[in-house]
């Protein structure tokens, strides 16, 4: 499934971001409403554990779509796929209501592309398997 490969590619696109902003970089206004330009050294470690779930995410997506064997079944990937794909809707509706010019208009879209993208693989999963 060509969502999988997509989804996958720009989740991968926000945890290089995220591993950017833990590093110090100035792209805090792309991330938690905007607040900080650079993320506070105390606040980092929960991108840390972002890019932890990110990075699941990106396997679950590559394995429900076909593209990755895990050791994990079908039905457990599909399910955490569906997570995936429920939390990222979550999250296009709080990007799009952030006070961030640069989060409204770069993650918002990338989000909503991203959650589609877990809702068309997840949903396709149900039909193959």
């Amino acid at each position: 499934m060509i969502s999988a490969l997509i989804g996958s590619f720009l989740f991968g696109m926000v945890i290089v971001l995220y591993i950017l902003i833990v590093l110090g970089f100035p792209l805090g206004e792309y991330a938690m409403g905007g607040k900080y330009k650079i993320l506070p050294k105390h606040m980092r470690i929960v991108f840390v554990f972002s890019i932890i779930l990110q990075l699941a995410g990106v396997l679950v997506l590559l394995q429900t779509g076909g593209y990755l064997k895990l050791m994990l079944p079908a039905g457990i990937t599909r399910g955490m796929c569906f997570f995936y794909a429920f939390y990222l809707t979550l999250n296009v509706i709080m990007n799009f209501m952030s006070q961030s010019k640069k989060e409204k208009l770069v993650m918002t879209p990338l989000s909503a592309i991203t959650a589609a993208c877990f809702w068309i693989t997840a949903m396709n999963s149900c039909v193959i398997t």
